[in-house]
C-alpha cells in the first residue's frame, strides 16, 4: 500500500526510517474526493502522530519517493510598511510571502532513507516577484503491510464522498 509521510508529521514527531525498515504506523485513510484531487500524492492514507486510530499499522518499508513541489512566492502586502507597536508589546508577524502551488509542479525522487528534516530551495535575489520555491512536501513510502491493513472508516457524520457511500 501506499503511505504519505508529511514533512511537519516527520519533523515534529517522526523516527527516520529506510528501505527494509519494519515501522508500527497510526493510518488514515483518503477519502475518495481528496484522493481525485490528488491529495496524499497518489497514496491510499496518511500517517498520523497527533491522534488517528487506536492501532497502529505495522509493515516492512518498500520504497520510498521524496515529494518535491514547486510554488510561486509572492509577497503579501500585508507584511509590509506596519506601523510600529507601542515599546513592550509583542507583535507576531506574517512572514512576507505567500505561496501557490505550480501546476503539475510535483516531482518524486526515490531515496533509500526518510530524513528527519525536509527540504526548501528559492531562487536567490536579486529576483523577480513571484519567485520560485521548491519544498520537500513529505515522503510517499511504499509499505508491505505484514498483517491486516485495518483503516477506519469515515465518521457516519461525515460528507459522503458519492451517492451511496454511506454504510
Amino acid at each position: 500500500m501506499r503511505v504519505f509521510y508529511e514533512d511537519w508529521q516527520m519533523g515534529c514527531c517522526g523516527t527516520p526510517f529506510a528501505v527494509g525498515d519494519e515501522v508500527a504506523w497510526r493510518l488514515v485513510p483518503y477519502r475518495r474526493k481528496d484522493r481525485r484531487r490528488n491529495a496524499g500524492h497518489g497514496a491510499e492514507a496518511w500517517v498520523e502522530n497527533h491522534g488517528g486510530p487506536d492501532r497502529a499499522t505495522t509493515g516492512r518499508v518498500h520504497a520510498i519517493e521524496l515529494v518535491h513541489q514547486e510554488y510561486l512566492a509572492r509577497h503579501d502586502p500585508l507584511a509590509v510598511a506596519r506601523p510600529e507597536p507601542e515599546p513592550g508589546t509583542v507583535v507576531l508577524r506574517p512572514a512576507g510571502r505567500a505561496l501557490e502551488e505550480v501546476p503539475d509542479g510535483r516531482t518524486l525522487e526515490p531515496v533509500d532513507a526518510c530524513p528527519k528534516w525536509f527540504e526548501e530551495d528559492e531562487e536567490p535575489p536579486p529576483r523577480q516577484v513571484p519567485y520560485r520555491v521548491r519544498r520537500t512536501v513529505g515522503a510517499l513510502v511504499t509499505l508491505d503491510a505484514t498483517g491486516s491493513v485495518d483503516l477506519p472508516r469515515p465518521t457516519l457524520d461525515a460528507t459522503p464522498d458519492e451517492p451511496g457511500d454511506r454504510p
